[in-house]
């Protein structure tokens, strides 16, 4: 629970909140209850009876010999829900649609989650498919198009990264401040951040804050081939998608009475 709160965290329920976390970063690595034990620091009959108590719920699964624990289906239920109670999301659907469908290319909405962003939806190239979605998933904010372009609405002294160095993914993401803050001008100057395979190895991104909110939160991006990335279809990328971006943050509009979720 953040500290500036005013409200005492309840243990068992950070500590519940840690374990599914720490869960649903695994990934397809089931953990055992020693490593889960030790990694939140948690005793080992009590991180027992937690692990037992979620896998009744749901929440986590175990397999046949009870040894090894990962995220379970209530947690895939609780995400859907997420997305399809969000409003934005739900705007911005047929104008992702419609970028993908001007420009053939890998169309992602994301939103801004401490130091990372995370996935709220995707529009895969027709050129190639992935197989395994990308919603749900997480990178470091520095690291790409989406996060640099939200880091870029943000103060320097403001950005929520990390101390030390930041991770590196390919030998062109930026790992020093002093690099990432000058691209943080450029972006600003530019009106939209631009990653040359700093995430991923032949692969370029152009990101668009979506500005209804002080400071943005979401973003759009459009990845492409570097192979074939030419002048002239950056040029078409980067026009299609600032319409794309005006038409969603114009259809954001709140209904009247809708919670602010902020």
């Amino acid at each position: 629970m953040p500290e500036n709160s005013g409200v005492r965290g309840v243990k068992s329920a950070s500590r519940t909140v840690a374990l599914l976390e720490l869960l649903a970063t695994r990934g397809d690595r089931p953990a055992r209850l020693d490593e889960l034990a030790e990694e939140l620091g948690v005793p080992r009959s009590s991180m027992y009876q937690l692990l037992r108590t979620l896998v009744d719920c749901g929440w986590v699964r175990t397999d046949t010999t009870g040894s090894l624990y990962g995220i379970g289906i209530r947690a895939l239920h609780t995400g859907t829900s997420y997305l399809d109670s969000d409003p934005l999301v739900r705007a911005a659907r047929p104008y992702l649609d419609e970028a993908s469908d001007a420009l053939g290319e890998t169309i992602h909405l994301a939103r801004l989650d401490g130091p990372n962003v995370v996935y709220l939806a995707t529009r895969e190239s027709h050129e190639y498919l992935r197989t395994i979605s990308r919603v749900g998933r997480r990178v470091p904010a520095h690291a790409g198009a989406l996060g640099k372009a939200l880091l870029a609405e943000r103060p320097d002294d403001g950005l929520p990264l990390p101390e030390g160095p930041l991770q590196a993914f390919t030998e062109n993401t930026h790992t020093r401040y002093a690099t990432l803050i000058t691209d943080l001008a450029a972006i600003r100057e530019r009106g939209y951040s631009v990653d040359r395979e700093e995430t991923v190895t032949g692969i370029a991104g152009f990101g668009f804050a979506l500005r209804h909110d002080t400071p943005a939160v979401d973003a759009i991006s459009c990845s492409v081939p570097v192979a074939r990335l030419s002048a002239g279809h950056e040029a078409k990328v980067v026009a299609v998608m600032r319409e794309i971006r005006t038409k969603i943050e114009t259809a954001r509009a709140p209904a009247p009475g809708a919670p602010d979720w902020r």
